[in-house]
């Protein structure tokens, strides 16, 4: 690991620039380019943030939002969060002072690890910048990057927010039509794409995109060349043109309130909203918000962090991207296969010292162990389960002592260890989830591997994290605490103390871009943000979700019926079911779509038919010969079936009335999947998608009813 011990800044860093042309001058990043040492001295001179003027920030005829992207917001400044706000800029500068020579960035190229300093990457952001200005990209107008995670896709986020404009990440998998929608709402100048797949996207709509004057591509080359379509060479080469001077005046310019960020929601009704964050909204989130986390400064421990989940999404962004920059993290790129199993091989290369997933990515884990530990010799198999047994009762039992008894300690050393040590998690201190709710499960499976997963509850409108789990702030199915500065309340509370959440602070986003309906409806008079989430408080204040409000089921009978709780209690009681959506919105009775637990296809992630060998256990023990999804749903396999139907008898003796009882339920013959377009992006699941698409199986359950 590099010493990161602070030198003088001037030769500190002029010496260091010897092998960042060195090095820069070997990578495939920037072939043929080098980086002087010229541009940084003159850069660090020039561009040395000024201070925020109190007159500048919180005039009084600023609102607390604004749909406009050339708006600013008055900052929720307050005795409870009194920071001075600062820029990206300033935040990336004094980044550069403490950690100039660590290891910023790590990168595969044909088969070895490549990394570039916190000094290579202000250079290379300030090159982008340039050259964004250069193709005209005009303040308070987008650069769009539609490609998978890299230092590409870093630099030209942070270059893009250096000269003036707006980074707006769009998923890898949109269509052509969805990225037109996002590129043309945020009047996109500059699009940047890593492949000639993406580029073929965006050359079909380009006709409809009036602001869009240029292409970068950087992983491939275009396939010919073609007007205003760049090599990411050609691209940095063009920043030349453009005067470090002139860049430093649009630096110098800018302020913490107004926007740089824009992360659009992948929205289960109509349009994406585009979700406004701040320089503000940015720079303190990436502090506090990280630091209720218990991530660490270089100074103590740089924090290595593999990025792989989708940088459109606030989840990634804030995590990989900007808190790296705040604390001098290396932040390691997966392959563009991460989800699709070379993921695992990426965490034991690098072995992260904090991790982030989304439930969906742990449970693949699991599963994945779990079908090794099935094909593994009985012995072996019989001392993993001993050992997550014995440990998974001590982390239930006891879960803040630190004084483990001798079995369990026996069993870490013997067994779990090496478990970890596999996963690529030796050295992993810190896991988190976010982004949809985990099952017990999954929980319980990684706490008998003596792996806490730490949960965060937030949303794009809050730049991510509002309340944060670590292991100082853990208390097991809940979402951790507020973060400090940032403050919760709960409106119409239930006799059981459950209400819609609010939330306000310095997290809370600048307003939906274009959108100011939208807003009115999230944003209230005082500032409040409803998140449209219900969850309760414990007296210690620590958050627990219990479903979405517009996901309530309200029956033809009146009762008010949370989904989720019923959804995972079937999940929890039958191990062979994948996915589990509860109905009844305005019907006379509850029933539920179900699917199993299948092998994903290597190459497309999407669901085999082949069931998983945790599924294929469940078959066999209750009598069942089954290894396929259409075995048991073609043939309706009677014992897989009896199973099912005693399984969801039981959640119902569990359910506090009648009502809340399921009374008919179907297998469905496909597990859920993103193309299938059951499940979001981060795999969240699309309800409404759902029913409209198996509405004939669901009015099934209630026509028969009627006869």
């Amino acid at each position: 690991m590099p010493d990161s011990r602070v030198a003088p800044q001037e030769s500190r860093l002029d010496a260091s620039l010897g092998t960042t042309q060195e090095h820069l001058g070997t990578s495939s990043l920037t072939d043929g380019h080098t980086l002087s040492k010229e541009p940084l001295s003159h850069a660090l001179k020039l561009s040395s943030p000024a201070k925020v003027k109190d007159a500048q920030l919180n005039s009084p005829e600023e609102a607390l939002w604004t749909t406009r992207a050339d708006g600013r917001v008055h900052l929720r400044i307050d005795p409870s969060c009194p920071q001075t706000p600062y820029t990206v800029h300033r935040m990336f500068y004094e980044a550069l002072d403490k950690y100039g020579d660590l290891s910023a960035l790590g990168f595969k190229r044909q088969g070895m690890w490549e990394h570039i300093s916190y000094n290579q990457y202000y250079l290379l952001a300030r090159k982008a910048a340039k050259g964004f200005l250069k193709l005209g990209l005009e303040r308070a107008h987008s650069v769009a990057i539609l490609g998978f995670n890299s230092p590409e896709w870093f630099f030209s986020a942070v270059g893009t927010v250096f000269a003036g404009g707006i980074v707006t990440g769009i998923y890898t998998t949109s269509s052509p039509e969805a990225c037109q929608y996002i590129a043309h709402d945020c009047r996109a100048n500059i699009i940047v794409v890593d492949t000639q797949k993406q580029l073929e996207k965006i050359l079909k709509i380009w006709k409809n995109l009036p602001h869009l004057k240029a292409v970068v591509i950087f992983q491939e080359p275009p396939p010919t060349k073609m007007a205003n379509v760049y090599t990411m060479e050609e691209f940095l080469d063009l920043g030349n043109e453009v005067t470090e001077e002139a860049l430093d005046t649009i630096i110098n310019a800018q302020q913490p309130n107004q926007c740089c960020v824009l992360v659009y929601t992948s929205g289960t009704t109509g349009n994406p909203k585009g979700v406004m964050l701040s320089q503000d909204n940015i720079t303190w989130t990436a502090h506090y918000g990280s630091q209720a986390g218990d991530i660490q400064p270089a100074e103590v421990q740089q924090e290595v962090v593999v990025s792989y989940l989708p940088l459109s999404h606030i989840a990634a962004q804030i995590y990989d991207l900007w808190t790296g920059i705040q604390w001098g993290a290396q932040v390691c790129f997966a392959e563009t296969d991460a989800l699709k199993g070379s993921l695992v091989n990426t965490l034991r290369e690098v072995e992260p010292t904090s991790h982030m997933g989304v439930p969906r990515v742990w449970e693949k884990i699991m599963e994945r162990i779990q079908e090794v530990a099935a094909q593994s010799g009985f012995i072996r198999r019989k001392m993993l389960l001993w050992a997550m047994s014995v440990t998974l009762e001590q982390n239930l039992t006891c879960p803040s002592s630190d004084l483990k008894p001798f079995t369990t300690r026996l069993a870490d050393y013997l067994v779990l260890a090496k478990v970890r040590q596999a996963l690529g998690f030796a050295k992993c201190q810190k896991n988190f989830y976010g982004g949809a709710p985990m099952t017990v499960e999954t929980q319980h499976f990684f706490l008998g591997l003596n792996i806490r997963l730490y949960a965060g509850y937030g949303l794009s409108e809050t730049s991510g994290p509002h309340f944060m789990s670590s292991p100082y702030n853990y208390r097991l199915y809940s979402s951790g605490k507020v973060v400090p500065g940032c403050r919760v309340k709960l409106v119409n509370e239930d006799a059981e103390g459950i209400g819609e959440i609010c939330l306000w602070g310095r997290t809370i986003f600048m307003g939906y871009l274009n959108m100011e309906d939208k807003t009115c409806e999230a944003i209230d008079a005082d500032g409040w943000l409803h998140t449209g989430d219900s969850g309760h408080l414990d007296a210690d204040g620590f958050l627990y979700i219990t479903g979405r409000l517009k996901e309530l089921i309200i029956t033809a009978g009146g009762e008010n019926v949370p989904p989720v709780p019923i959804e995972e209690a079937v999940k929890t009681e039958l191990p062979i079911i994948s996915n589990a959506v509860l109905i009844g919105d305005q019907r006379k009775f509850l029933s539920m779509l179900l699917t199993l637990k299948c092998t994903l296809d290597p190459d497309t992630s999407d669901p085999t038919d082949n069931l998983t060998e945790q599924a294929v256990e469940f078959c066999q023990r209750v009598g069942s010969k089954a290894t396929t999804v259409s075995e048991v749903v073609g043939k309706k396999d009677e014992a897989v079936y009896q199973a099912i139907e005693e399984g969801i008898q039981r959640v119902n003796m569990n359910a506090a009335a009648r009502p809340y009882h399921i009374q008919k339920w179907a297998v469905l013959e496909r597990d859920f999947s993103i193309l299938g377009g059951e499940l979001g992006p981060t795999m969240k699941l699309k309800r409404l998608t759902v029913l409209e698409k198996y509405k004939d199986i669901i009015d099934c359950f209630y026509q028969e009813q009627k006869k």
